[in-house]
């Protein structure tokens, strides 16, 4: 666990904030935590960027919806669904057809667009640049093999291709070009929202602790899944030696393994001690009282 800053002084008036959510399966949903501080603290974002989960999350939010909400509508929705999708990579089971895009190939890949109709809260806008704050969605063009950064454009479309791991998930196409998971190139996007704001906020839940699934004899879906997080993790690295956020948290909860959704409440159980720390990180660097907190829990 880390938590970083490093800004010495800040601008005259309001601070823009650039909150960038990373990468890193079902530990991502312990983001919901950060979201819940900003809003105990009156913090709204100037800017959002998510990669795969990261930009599941991040839509929510920019669309509008409170932490608590996200909260909420995680571990209602997550469980039983997940739990199933889980067991089909594990057991070989039959592909469920509203899950399941089969391809002319010896294997079946999720339908990332299909299972963001399962996840993704009601009321969400058709249209990215219809959310309340500047949203942005991270994918990789597989043709360029360049980071994608959607602003606008069909919001489920980009989400699902921010999420689409490859081998696990379809690719999805936009516009004539094939895009899969931002984390293959940008698993951080600090980037993205550092030239829009003032402050950055980095969010990176790719974990660092063996989750247990590493055993002598690991499935291929683990082998995955742990080769995609080493990659990412050594990619994050290096940006935070160039251009560190002015807030950086290690949310690691990596005793969980990334595809297991079905533990969303124990995820975010597991995640909660980081919350006060980041609070009071929070609180020193754009100058909140103390006692807003306070006044906000009711305390």
């Amino acid at each position: 666990m880390s938590l970083t800053t490093h800004r010495d002084q800040l601008p005259d008036g309001p601070p823009r904030i650039g909150l960038a959510l990373g990468g890193g399966g079902a530990r991502g949903l312990a983001h919901v935590l950060v979201l819940e501080v900003l809003d105990e603290l009156g913090i709204r974002p100037s800017v959002i960027a998510g990669t795969s989960i990261g930009a599941l999350i991040g839509s929510a939010y920019a669309a509008g919806m409170s932490g608590a909400r996200i909260r909420a509508h995680l571990i209602e929705t997550l469980g039983d669904r997940f739990y199933l999708i889980r067991q089909i990579f594990g057991a070989r089971s039959q592909p469920i057809q509203k899950l399941l895009n089969v391809l002319p190939m010896r294997s079946a890949l999720l339908d990332p667009i299909a299972l963001l109709d399962l996840v993704l809260p009601a009321g969400m806008p058709e249209d990215i640049a219809e959310c309340e704050i500047p949203f942005r969605a991270i994918a990789t063009d597989m043709r360029s093999q360049q980071a994608a950064v959607f602003g606008r454009g069909n919001l489920k479309h980009c989400v699902a291709a921010s999420i689409a791991i490859p081998v696990l998930f379809a690719p999805v196409a936009i516009d004539g070009e094939v895009y899969a998971d931002g984390g293959l190139v940008n698993p951080l996007p600090l980037d993205i929202v550092a030239p829009l704001c003032d402050i950055t906020i980095g969010i990176d839940v790719t974990g660092s602790r063996d989750d247990g699934e590493m055993t002598e004899q690991p499935s291929v879906t683990t082998m995955l899944v742990h080769s995609v997080a080493i990659f990412q993790k050594t990619i994050i690295r290096e940006h935070l030696k160039t251009a560190p956020p002015d807030v950086y948290l290690d949310l690691d909860v990596g005793q969980f393994g990334a595809l297991q959704f079905n533990r969303a409440r124990e995820i975010l159980e597991a995640a909660e001690p980081f919350k006060n720390e980041f609070r009071q990180k929070l609180q020193q660097v754009l100058n909140v009282p103390p006692q807003l907190t306070q006044l906000k829990d009711g305390s």
